[in-house]
């Protein structure tokens, strides 16, 4: 493998060595990149030269990163993230601002954050355009990829290269329908677990932090009925004796026909707001941030939580 010099490595290809490493697959890289395969395959030829290293190695069916990779991808990261900021312009104007924001989030945030968020954008900054992604667990990973330019849940980023920022806090709470034979009730932990339930699993591994509390408090709940998204509960619950747990937020956009009351496992949780290094530095991101963080100030005196 003849060398090349290193001097001779440009953003372009520090960029594919960047997604090939979020993607772990040339072909799954060339398509986010919009490029060919071959266009993959000669970018990263050139960097295993540069830095005599095969960065990448098959195993299995699949490519795994070498140790000096996971070292010069994370260099490579900050180095790119840095020159892309410098090509922000340092002033930023909402009413002639043109550009694609894609925010990563859930359902909570969607019915929360993002109605007040597009009618700040409409009136102020008419011609930026919000591409609201779902995140389930990959929210993380969209970020990392650059799939997401924020990341807005009830979530913990720990790692180096996050920011974040603290937007809501919220708790559980019960929901059934205004005739259910529980209603004007008070649900003890015991005759709450033994209700008829309607569990939103919300997808993948993450777990409400309600269910959490009743299994380390030895409880089993009587689950009748699990949904992927509280969207259409409300339908659900009318007309039947079954209650749902959901955040206090989400329960007060369900309309006059559902009510809500305390549930005995209130499992308060955030939510928080990240981004990257990528957009660390933007006028624009550090604008919409701002905004952002003012809507849940807003959220925050309509509805004040019990502590």
């Amino acid at each position: 493998m003849k060398p090349i010099d290193p001097l001779s490595v440009d953003f372009a290809a520090l960029r594919v060595l960047r997604m090939v490493h979020a993607h772990q697959s040339f072909s799954r890289a060339a398509d986010a990149l919009g490029v060919t395969q071959s266009t993959i395959s000669y970018a990263i030829d050139r960097l295993r030269r540069a830095f005599s290293d095969p960065l990448f190695v098959r195993q299995g069916g699949g490519i795994v990163t070498t140790d000096r990779c996971e070292e010069i991808v994370e260099a490579a990261a900050r180095m790119v993230d840095e020159f892309a900021a410098l090509t922000e312009p340092r002033v930023f104007d909402p009413a002639s601002a043109q550009a694609t924001i894609i925010l990563s989030c859930n359902f909570y945030e969607r019915v929360t954050l993002v109605p007040p968020l597009v009618r700040l954008l409409r009136d102020v900054a008419p011609m930026l355009k919000l591409n609201i992604i779902s995140s389930t667990v990959q929210g993380k990973i969209q970020l990392n990829r650059g799939e997401a330019d924020l990341l807005i849940g009830p979530i913990q980023l720990e790692d180096g290269g996050f920011f974040g920022r603290r937007l809501l806090r919220d708790h559980y709470v019960c929901v059934m329908a205004r005739d259910n034979p529980l209603a004007g009730q008070p649900l003890e932990a015991e005759r709450f677990v033994a209700a008829p339930h309607a569990v939103v699993t919300y997808g993948g591994n993450w777990r409400s932090r309600y269910l959490v509390e009743i299994e380390a408090q030895g409880h089993v709940l009587n689950t009748l009925l699990e949904v992927p998204s509280p969207a259409n509960l409300p339908d659900i619950l009318i007309g039947t004796d079954l209650i749902s747990t959901v955040p206090l937020r989400t329960a007060q956009t369900f309309g006059p026909e559902i009510i809500h009351c305390d549930c005995p496992f209130p499992a308060p949780f955030n939510i928080d707001l990240y981004w990257t290094s990528r957009t660390h530095h933007s006028a624009m991101h550090k604008w919409l941030r701002g905004v952002i963080g003012q809507i849940a100030e807003t959220l925050h005196h309509e509805t004040p939580l019990k502590t």
